[in-house]
């Protein structure tokens, strides 16, 4: 986008991204080496143990067919606002304003979330510099730049996330093959991980709560509709290469480290070494200073994490703005850079506040901050996903809009029912992936619905104060 260009005062810069740059979006959201390193250790000490690559494999299934119908709806619903339009166009405008709250909630969370766990990794690095400074002067610090690559046009944020991307999964992949040349570990290779009484043994849904968590952001690919070259074929690729790659990367850097431990093993290595389950192997594998670029690596794909949610949050408060559900002002974007950068300013704040109210009650980066927002996060976007397929459902219920009854009703209703199971699943063990049970854990279920709730009072005031704003509402982005 040329300096010299100015753009519409409410329309994001068209044609500014491809399939490259989302499918980057969606992977830097996973973190692939956050996830692998550090969330798949206690998937394998407290769940299936062996079976957690298994556990990827279904989930990556399950969004697969999730996919089917929303794919299939991203035809003909388009804009920033993603999930919110979805939802309001196939349920109504009280569940979709609803379900934006929640999206808005579940993005703020883990954003917040991630703030804190790279303030903890970054702190760490620089003390051994003879730099200790407290966590949250390098989250502040991380902040900044996560604002300013913000303002910029989609494509800079795309390219920074793609060279982020790309060396954390080499690392990881070094480490995968190296395991693979040197003939596995003690057991030798084997394919047991995959084989149906190992995934589905006692712990699987210990195991999907934390598997499940390794896709979000993945409905980036429809929030950057708008920005995209020929839509109706780039996000549909772009989902389900995002998901595929996901998975497949998952299953295998996952299967390779029980083969180094040994099936038999990995469950309780995970748990005495739930820190440094993959460092040891690097370590031993490809030497001393493989561990050494993973520390370095994890702070690079946090920072890419961080970056591909604040986008997708920018985008969020934009259609919000747009739409008139929140301050008109929040609609606008950049003159030159087609950005959203009104909305970027106030997200910005939101997070520098909520930064500043952890550190100020001096609350643990990681067992609170992380921890406690990561599990919020997890059961905010179960719900939301679970609207969706709802939406889905019923938006082409009276009208298949020229699609199969495979993609419009089946595959939406398998999605429902595995995301709902999820959903359970992820409420019945919040302890766990919090870290801790108390009542501000144990009241995330009740919050979730509260914010969904408010939402939907939100869009009902709207209907009664002014009829023609809520007649318009979801309709912005319909073709």
């Amino acid at each position: 986008m040329g300096d010299s260009t100015t753009m519409p005062a409410n329309k994001l810069a068209s044609n500014s991204v491809g399939i490259a740059h989302i499918v980057f979006f969606v992977v830097a959201a996973a973190a692939p080496l956050t996830a692998v390193v550090g969330a798949t250790p206690p998937a394998f000490a407290f769940g299936n143990g062996a079976g957690v690559p298994g556990a990827f494999i279904l989930a990556g299934l399950l969004y697969l067919i999730f996919s089917v119908g929303f794919t299939a709806m991203s035809r003909h619903i388009k804009g920033a606002g993603a999930f919110y339009t979805y939802i309001a166009n196939g349920i109504g405008k009280p569940a979709g304003v609803g379900g934006a709250f929640i999206a808005l909630l579940t993005y703020s969370s883990v954003q917040i979330a991630v703030y804190g766990l790279i303030g903890v990794f970054t702190q760490g690095a620089f003390a051994g510099l003879g730099l200790d400074l407290p966590w949250w002067v390098w989250s502040f610090a991380f902040l900044l730049i996560v604002h300013f690559a913000g303002q910029r046009n989609l494509a800079f944020s795309g390219t920074i996330l793609g060279v982020c991307m790309l060396v954390e999964m080499v690392i990881l992949l070094l480490l995968d093959l190296g395991i693979v040349y040197h003939g596995g570990g003690p057991e030798g290779f084997s394919m047991t991980s995959f084989a149906p009484a190992t995934v589905f043994a006692p712990g699987l849904g210990v195991s999907l709560v934390f598997v499940i968590g390794s896709f979000i952001g993945f409905e980036a690919t429809a929030i950057f509709g708008e920005e995209t070259h020929r839509p109706e074929i780039t996000i549909p690729r772009a989902t389900y290469f995002s998901v595929l790659l996901i998975t497949v990367f998952y299953a295998f850097s996952t299967w390779a480290i029980v083969q180094y431990y040994g099936p038999s093993k990995i469950q309780d290595t995970a748990k005495g070494a739930l820190d440094t389950l993959f460092f040891d192997a690097a370590t031993v594998v490809l030497g001393p200073w493989a561990a050494h670029a993973m520390n370095i690596l994890l702070i690079t794909s946090l920072f890419a994490c961080i970056l591909s949610f604040h986008n997708t949050l920018n985008r969020y408060f934009f259609a919000l703005g747009r739409e008139g559900l929140a301050f008109k002002v929040l609609g606008k974007v950049h003159e030159i850079h087609g950005s959203p950068y009104v909305a970027g300013m106030l997200q910005s704040l939101i997070a520098a506040a909520t930064l500043a109210a952890f550190a100020l009650a001096e609350q643990d980066p990681f067992a609170v901050v992380f921890s406690y927002m990561s599990a919020l996060a997890v059961l905010s976007i179960l719900t939301v996903q679970v609207l969706v397929s709802i939406a889905i459902i019923m938006f082409f219920w009276n009208n298949r809009r020229g699609h199969g009854v495979l993609r419009t009703v089946v595959a939406p209703a398998v999605a429902l029912l595995g995301l709902a199971g999820g959903l359970v699943l992820v409420t019945s063990n919040l302890d766990l992936l919090a870290g801790t049970s108390n009542i501000v854990v144990n009241s995330f279920p009740v919050v979730v619905v509260a914010v969904g709730v408010l939402g939907a009072l939100f869009a009902l005031s709207i209907r009664k104060t002014s009829p023609a704003r809520y007649a318009a509402l979801g309709k912005i982005f319909e073709e």
